[in-house]
């Protein structure tokens, strides 16, 4: 198998047409911030990076397996590890049967690295000439970044109030979708909240089997909600869960960031040809930090208790903001998704934000892109991450409401 070379789309046909389109929103923060001093002490609500405690048992795991960092990890992962992924899944989700820990599923250094690397397989396993991958917009970077390397064209998807914040399945018509080699969905996404049905989930699997691309369902989110559990594309993928493959990661699950630890499971189709790819091109997951891996899936107690300090959290803000800026309790994830244009759009409340009231926050267009129209789905929204402590994020809140209010 051959994997597509890194390319840059066509003058106009995607993110090159926009100067910004490449850098990091983070990037884009940090410039639009300079020069400028917080008024109060600053509480960092633009980095989805969760603050909770992580699990107990993460250091003694560690020291038991310490001898392990000796060893070049395989690829695949060790088999403990896939097999503690598997049997999560399927206690976790009504799945049709378990994944086969030996052919479905892979171990991945968290879900950004698998998400980036899977455009480049995909592209190579489905075989498209001048191929596509469809993405939500806005998105998670390394979703273009991946299809940027893998020398495919992207066709960013809005995602607006009207259509559920998720993409529009009933705009696509037969010759985008033919094209495609992948389709990036998030659910629970990432910024808005919105989480896709089980009838969502069913006709995308039917898409993606009719036309022959592959679904890369991003669920990193799943596990932070404050009413129903998010369900999983592979629910709805048939009993082979052909040409779907479902992202998880323990950064949002279990508060370990840090460790960088996920997986991929689904298609053993794909899941065969990503092997490949990682195996020559993607850096390897140390055996010790998969140990904590198995621990970490095989223990919900923790993953109860970082749930119910977002409830928390979600509680303050239905009392904080109550209709205000279009805040609506998401279904799944931990951010907000302000409607900030009669305050100025979103770089000026930012702006006001960081330097009156020593919050940060990320501007909504930094995180999408332009349409073919101009316009950008993401203008006059900000995406708030809500990773701080509960009193941390209750004052944040009320200088949020005091400024954006005096804004208005």
């Amino acid at each position: 198998m051959t994997f597509a070379p890194l390319s840059r789309p066509a003058p106009g046909t995607g993110p090159a047409a926009d100067p910004d389109s490449e850098r990091s929103p983070f990037a884009r923060l940090t410039d639009l911030l300079r020069g400028h001093e917080p008024a109060l002490p600053l509480i960092n609500l633009s980095v989805g990076e969760p603050q909770h405690a992580p699990p107990a048992f993460v250091g003694e795991v560690l020291a038991a397996h310490v001898a392990d960092f000796r060893r070049y990890p395989l690829a695949r992962g060790i088999l403990p590890f896939r097999e503690a992924a598997s049997a999560w899944l399927t206690r976790r989700f009504a799945l049709p049967r378990a994944p086969d820990p030996e052919t479905e599923v892979l171990v991945l250094n968290g879900s950004r690295d698998g998400l980036f690397f899977a455009a480049s397989a995909a592209a190579a396993f489905i075989g498209k000439q001048d191929a596509t991958i469809l993405l939500p917009n806005p998105f998670y970077p390394a979703y273009a970044a991946g299809i940027r390397a893998s020398g495919c064209r992207p066709v960013y998807l809005p995602t607006l109030r009207a259509s559920g914040f998720l993409p529009d399945l009933d705009a696509l018509d037969e010759a985008t979708l033919s094209q495609a080699a992948a389709f990036y969905l998030a659910s629970p996404a990432n910024p808005q909240g919105a989480v896709a049905s089980r009838a969502y989930f069913a006709r995308l699997a039917e898409l993606a089997r009719r036309h022959n691309f592959i679904v890369l369902s991003d669920e990193c989110y799943s596990e932070i909600y404050t009413r129903e559990p998010p369900g999983s594309m592979l629910e709805c993928a048939g009993p082979d869960f052909q040409n779907v493959v479902a992202f998880q990661s323990l950064s949002k699950r279990s508060n370990l960031p840090g460790l960088r630890v996920g997986f991929v499971a689904g298609d053993r189709r794909f899941i065969a040809a990503f092997h490949d790819l990682r195996n020559v091109a993607a850096p390897q997951v140390p055996v010790p930090l998969q140990h904590v891996a198995v621990a970490a899936y095989g223990d919900e107690t923790h993953v109860e208790a970082s749930r119910d300090l977002y409830r928390q959290k979600f509680d303050l803000a239905d009392e904080s903001l109550g209709h205000r800026f279009g805040y609506a309790r998401p279904a799944g994830g931990f951010c907000l998704w302000l409607d900030v244009s009669a305050q100025g759009g979103d770089e000026a409340a930012a702006l006001k934000l960081f330097r009156d009231g020593g919050v940060r926050v990320v501007p909504g267009s930094y995180l999408a892109r332009r349409m073919p129209d101009g316009s950008n789905p993401g203008a006059g929204f900000i995406r708030v991450a809500m990773v701080q402590p509960v009193d941390a994020t209750a004052e944040a809140l009320r200088r949020m409401v005091r400024i954006l209010d005096s804004q208005g």
